[in-house]
């Protein structure tokens, strides 16, 4: 101590401000000038947590040490924690003070970011000394493209599960994605697959979302217009012949095609209504065989084949035997290409 008091002396000296008790109230402000990028405010609700303005986090401690009470602090000792750090010595700084002495590095500052848990676009005016905000108030007016812009990335990291996807607009998509594959890069067709479509958002997205600022307001967006608007006329009108929504089968039934397995589309139907098919159906102008998924009475799969006609000659025998004491109300005939195919049992179909 008397080692401390020597060195004092010799420091009031040479700054001539001679030997007056010293004001221990100027202790935390004298901190702030030697440390600043360690001064501290009071995290809201965090009890005895601190955001320094370098960024880092702290926290008092022992809880209730009663620094651990005022919302500034200037930071003397602290620990090299990166994630939260330890306060072992401050002093109790006013917002008066901060103003008064680090006004020169006060900045204000416009934030327009994407805030994860309101899921909303936030565009603020801060007055910030380094990482701490000293005044935060709406920002009145922002720039329209900045929050549009800012609002496509929001879209960006929740996925395009938060657009208001229905099912008839799924399949459609599907049905794109097909002929895609099919008819690779150079013939024009778009990608609509969840990296190109988040890739591109704001071409095909962002002409639609001026005006909106959160993710609840995706809901009002016509996504089937503005998918839709990517195809070309004569593109819409290739689809359905290249990727038919349904294929007409010998019974007469149109059976729905679904092609969201990717690459080759499911055909399901029942057994009986293939009757006399002797040539594999297929889609993309008769270039992709669809995967049959023949169904028994009970529209369970007896058979998964991209070979009808095989499946007659070679598999047809044993799930006959099998079937059809189970299922004797439907006609399982020894010859299922010359028999009539219908979507009805026996004594319906009589």
């Amino acid at each position: 101590v008397q080692r401390i008091r020597e060195t004092t002396k010799q420091w009031r000296k040479q700054i001539r401000i001679g030997n007056d008790p010293p004001d221990l109230d100027q202790a935390g402000i004298l901190v702030a000038l030697a440390y600043p990028d360690r001064i501290a405010q009071r995290r809201p609700g965090g009890e005895a947590q601190y955001r320094l303005s370098n960024g880092r986090g702290a926290v008092i401690r022992d809880g209730s040490d009663a620094l651990a009470r005022d919302s500034w602090l200037a930071v003397a000792e602290v620990d090299g924690d990166a994630r939260l750090a330890k306060i072992f010595l401050a002093a109790a700084l006013t917002a008066a003070e901060i103003e008064a002495e680090f006004s020169d590095q006060i900045e204000v500052v416009t934030v327009i970011a994407w805030d994860e848990r309101e899921q909303a676009v936030l565009a603020r005016r801060q007055r910030r000394l380094g990482e701490l905000v000293l005044a935060d108030e709406a920002l009145k007016d922002p720039d329209p493209a900045r929050v549009t812009a800012v609002l496509l990335e929001g879209l960006g990291s929740l996925g395009l599960s938060v657009l208001p996807w229905t099912a008839d607009l799924q399949a459609w998509r599907a049905r794109v994605e097909f002929v895609h594959g099919v008819e690779g890069e150079a013939a024009g067709w778009p990608d609509l697959s969840d990296g190109a479509l988040l890739e591109g958002l704001a071409d095909w997205l962002g002409p639609l979302v001026p005006g909106m600022t959160r993710a609840s307001h995706f809901k009002r967006l016509d996504l089937t217009a503005a998918l839709q608007g990517m195809l070309s006329w004569d593109q819409r009108r290739r689809l359905d012949e290249l990727a038919p929504t349904h294929l007409s089968v010998p019974s007469g039934s149109k059976v729905p095609i679904d092609y969201s397995a990717g690459e080759v589309p499911v055909l399901a139907v029942r057994v009986q209504e293939m009757f006399g098919a002797t040539v594999h159906p297929a889609v993309a102008g008769g270039r992709i065989p669809l995967l049959l998924h023949l169904l028994s009475p009970a529209h369970r799969p007896v058979q998964i084949t991209r070979d009808l006609p095989g499946f007659w000659t070679n598999s047809y025998p044993a799930v006959r035997a099998d079937l059809r004491g189970r299922y004797p109300k439907h006609p399982w005939p020894d010859d299922p290409l010359s028999a009539p195919p219908t979507n009805r049992t026996k004594r319906r179909a009589g």
